[in-house]
């Protein structure tokens, strides 16, 4: 029945290569989609013939799903599908009939079918030629939620059951890769996808016109930014009890970015570099650690780069990010150096604006200078790079 030697079958699959061959065929998408999605209904029936015969018993298969898996080279999921429309397309003709003329995709016979088979008891409630009214002017999409709706109306106990079974399989896996690059792989329940999906959206758009970053790119960086904001509040809950934080461990040398220095040491992460390190110590509480032959031998106490009254004034003269067409406010941006504190800048309302997550990283690692002229700032692309004299003789940087 699967075609081995099967003379209708053969005959199909010598036409299938005659007409693969032909390289002058007309080009119809759709009605070659038509003519596979009316061979997955065939499939999807032959599997279900096979699972009443007991066919896969004899070959050794505990059950029908693992023989196909097996035999055809598909996922046990795409298997376990083929056979809930293989079942209930017996009970819908009108439906197995549109799907083989090519009325309907084999995607929208799936949903239906699906949805006949989960109101079990209640199905004499599936309208065949109403939903099938459906699948012929509704995309799979829209049909989808229309599936989805029409369960919870016939069976709101059953959508519920169902939908708390599925709140289980919720998961979220954060590992690092070899590059030190952080991986992320999960599953969201409904409500706590839709949530972060908005979240995300809403800091996502393009932050002025230099901004070239792809739309995955900004939802990564919002992601980041986003939990770099809640740790920034002080409102997570205490861990080890303290607020949750970065540590970050460097050297003397690895401050002030000389020659030489050692990468810093991220916690929970791998090293990163000393123009990281710059960034991270523009806004941060610094622990003086004094080492002798490898043992502390003192402790200094914790202290705040930007002091309140600073932060304070910084934040009443900006308001916010000031690269310009940057609408980030002012709890979502931080102070920036315009002239390095690690290498010698006050922290001094002067030598302070503020910027967002983006645009700070942008100046340190992006290679971007600030330049003050006046009460404006003018921020210049590393092409057009800006040198300004240091205050040890003989020292040039790009601020």
């Amino acid at each position: 029945m699967l075609g081995e030697g099967g003379t209708a079958l053969a005959k199909l699959n010598v036409a299938i290569r005659q007409f693969q061959a032909d390289q002058d065929r007309e080009l119809d998408p759709r009605g070659l989609r038509q003519a596979i999605d009316s061979l997955e209904g065939t499939f999807a029936a032959d599997i279900g013939r096979c699972q009443e015969s007991g066919v896969h018993l004899a070959d050794g298969s505990a059950t029908v799903v693992n023989w196909v898996s097996r035999l055809c080279g598909m996922s046990a999921t795409s298997v376990a599908d083929r056979l809930c429309v293989g079942r209930e397309l017996g009970s819908l003709p009108r439906i197995a009939e549109a799907l083989r003329t090519g009325e309907i995709s084999y995607q929208s016979t799936s949903l239906l079918c699906h949805l006949r088979e989960q109101l079990g008891e209640k199905r004499d409630l599936f309208d065949e030629d109403e939903m099938l009214g459906y699948a012929r002017t509704h995309s799979v999409a829209s049909l989808r939620y229309l599936c989805r709706f029409a369960r919870h109306v016939a069976d709101p106990d059953g959508f519920f059951n169902e939908a708390e079974a599925d709140y289980s399989r919720r998961r979220l896996d954060i590992s690092q890769i070899g590059d030190g690059m952080f991986a992320i792989d999960g599953i969201l329940d409904p409500e706590s996808g839709a949530a972060l999906r908005t979240a995300l959206e809403s800091l996502a758009k393009r932050l002025g016109p230099d901004d070239e970053r792809s739309h995955k790119q900004r939802m990564a960086d919002s992601l980041g930014e986003l939990v770099h904001h809640a740790m920034d509040e002080g409102k997570l809950p205490q861990r080890n009890g303290v607020k949750p934080h970065l540590n970050v461990t460097t050297t003397l040398e690895g401050l002030k970015n000389e020659t030489g220095a050692p990468a810093a040491d991220l916690e929970l992460s791998l090293p990163i570099s000393t123009r990281t390190l710059e960034r991270i110590a523009c806004d941060s509480t610094i622990s003086r650690v004094l080492l002798a032959d490898s043992m502390v031998i003192d402790v200094g106490r914790a202290t705040r780069v930007v002091s309140a009254p600073t932060r304070r004034a910084l934040r009443a003269r900006d308001h916010g990010c000031r690269w310009p067409g940057c609408d980030r406010q002012v709890n979502w941006s931080t102070p920036h150096h315009i002239v390095a504190w690690s290498r010698g800048g006050p922290t001094k309302l002067p030598n302070l604006v503020l910027l967002c997550y983006f645009h700070h990283r942008l100046v340190h690692e992006g290679g971007w200078q600030v330049v003050q002229v006046g009460r404006e700032f003018r921020f210049v692309p590393p092409d057009r790079v800006v040198f300004r004299r240091a205050r040890a003789p003989g020292l040039r940087w790009a601020a």
